[in-house]
């Protein structure tokens, strides 16, 4: 009888102990940006990778408004991880712009240049920044970095936002989305390339996308914000093929991480 008890007891610890420990302990939120641009799908695999291979960890992705939000999500103990531009980042950590305080954020890891688009399409009257007056204008969503950013590029070529056109105030898949609609004539977007946003709208039968040149917003910009930002090219293999060339060179903004 007693080696009946001790074999039940061993088989207890077998089976039930490690499957005490592989019990998720660890829950870890990921704050990301909305559907339509990069940080979501980044941070959902990301998530998935950490649930799969980390026994007791569960991870989730979370929809946010992205950098801003995101900053201050863990600002708040309410997130552990969150996809951020250097910029807002650097904000943040300095308790200016956005920010009524400091928030001690430490960078993890650098994942990819963001590149800021100015997107409309032919037919738009749009060639150049300041063709942007008097037009309809997506400057980001509420709470982004494309807002902060956008907002930036537009000073630097001296344009008001709510007095120099009709501001909207959009993420990346609902200016792509309402630019089809013909409800805006362009959108700002500070993000990966490819965005699945841009990549869609580029290859949408009947419309002909075009990126805004807007290079010359980087010297004032670096003026005024510090130098955060340099001018880039977008290669023609990273755009959908039926884009003209002509359309392909444009400059964007790059983010570098904070070296904390």
């Amino acid at each position: 009888m007693k080696r009946f008890v001790i074999w039940g007891l061993v088989a207890a610890f077998v089976f039930v102990v490690p499957s005490a420990w592989a019990q998720k302990t660890v829950r870890l939120s990921i704050v990301t940006g909305g559907t339509g641009g990069v940080y979501y799908p980044m941070g959902g695999g990301m998530a998935n990778i950490l649930s799969k291979y980390i026994s007791y960890m569960e991870a989730t992705a979370e929809v946010t408004a992205a950098s801003v939000d995101n900053c201050l999500l863990i600002g708040a103990g309410k997130a552990d991880l969150g996809f951020i531009m250097a910029d807002v980042g650097w904000d943040a950590f300095e308790g200016k712009g956005k920010f009524k305080a400091k928030i001690p954020l430490r960078t993890v890891a650098v994942l990819y240049p963001n590149n800021m688009h100015i997107v409309t399409i032919e037919g738009a009257g749009i060639e150049k920044v300041s063709d942007l007056k008097g037009k309809r204008v997506s400057t980001g969503a509420p709470g982004s970095g494309t807002e902060i950013k956008g907002l930036r590029v537009l000073e630097a070529y001296g344009l008001d936002p709510d007095k120099d056109m009709k501001r909207e105030r959009l993420s990346a898949a609902e200016s792509a989305g309402a630019i089809k609609d013909r409800k805006i004539d362009a959108f700002f977007w500070d993000g990966g390339i490819p965005t699945a946003a841009v990549t869609d709208l580029g290859a949408t039968p009947g419309i002909k996308m075009k990126l805004i040149d807007h290079g010359d917003a980087v010297a004032k910009m670096r003026d005024k914000y510090g130098p955060l930002y340099v001018k880039g090219v977008v290669l023609q293999n990273l755009i959908p093929e039926r884009i003209k060339m002509s359309q392909l060179l444009w400059f964007g903004i790059y983010w570098f991480a904070m070296r904390i």
